[in-house]
């Protein structure tokens, strides 16, 4: 067993395997975790052949459903003895409305939900490494974002830039929050932009919607260079022990006022809990 492990959500393209392939160059071992069973073998067995000496594991789950990321929290758990990082990236956007099989929207259900329920599944495994991180992949789009609690799935008037928006504001929201909650654990949590990548989370949108994203896909940044931040922060000294921040670029810049908001930050806490059916952790 190497000496640090870390599992990396939405492992199978993007900036998720490269994120994955960055870990296992520095030596980690890698748990992977996609959709696709076999696009989460393939990617699993590149990263062993293209990193000498890498252990890279696959498991399989579709995030935006609680019951499978429960299911995939007990797999992790009898393969790993303990969890020296988790990075939340698995996420999409969505050209029209959609519920998942828990009744929540799934813009909402898989960006920002599965990281808050996928990290409290995990704690007793960061909590066995600690110091360990939790490294929270979301958006310069959070500036944009509002939390709509009268229609949070915008169901009456839905927008994927709206409700995208507003899962990436959730996942900064959550990351304060829960680094509050983890103080003096030896565990942090930070979220972070990636920039604006050439991934494929779009890639499965019709119509004008996934047009445009196909135009302006060749001109955008690698998912190498969207990678880079969550390395950082997931393996850096130079942030060993920072907790709570927002950042861009590898460095730690201020999120929006909407993300600074404590009373914001602890009511979205509280109703994504109750839509988990969980109990909060104690502070």
């Amino acid at each position: 067993m190497p000496d640090r492990i870390a599992l990396v959500t939405g492992a199978t393209s993007g900036i998720g395997t490269e994120t994955a392939l960055g870990l296992a160059r520095a030596g980690f071992r890698v748990g992977l975790v996609g959709r696709d069973p076999e696009r989460t073998r393939a990617t699993a067995a590149r990263i062993r052949a293209t990193v000498p000496g890498a252990q890279a594991d696959g498991f399989v789950a579709d995030l935006s459903v609680q019951a499978e990321i429960r299911r995939l929290a007990a797999e992790i758990r009898e393969r790993y003895p303990r969890l020296d990082v988790l990075v939340n990236n698995a996420g999409a956007i969505f050209d029209r409305y959609g519920a998942t099989a828990d009744g929540i929207e799934r813009t909402w259900a898989l960006d920002h939900l599965a990281y808050m329920h996928l990290s409290l599944e995990l704690l007793d495994l960061l909590r066995a490494a600690a110091p360990a991180r939790i490294v929270n992949v979301a958006s310069a789009a959070h500036r944009r974002g509002r939390i709509a609690f009268d229609d949070l799935g915008h169901a009456a008037n839905y927008s994927p830039i709206a409700v995208y928006s507003q899962a990436k504001l959730g996942n900064v929201l959550f990351s304060a929050a829960l680094a509050r909650r983890l103080a003096g654990t030896g565990i942090t949590s930070n979220a972070l932009h990636p920039g604006v990548i050439a991934s494929g989370f779009a890639s499965g949108n019709g119509g004008w919607f996934g047009l445009g994203w196909r135009v302006i896909r060749p001109f955008l940044a690698k998912p190498d260079d969207g990678a880079a931040t969550s390395i950082h922060l997931a393996t850096s000294p130079t942030v060993e022990g920072v907790t709570g921040r927002y950042f861009d670029a590898r460095r730690p810049v201020e999120p929006s006022a909407r993300g600074r908001d404590v009373d914001l930050q602890e009511r979205v806490w509280a109703m994504s809990l109750e839509q988990l059916g969980r109990q909060d952790i104690a502070r």
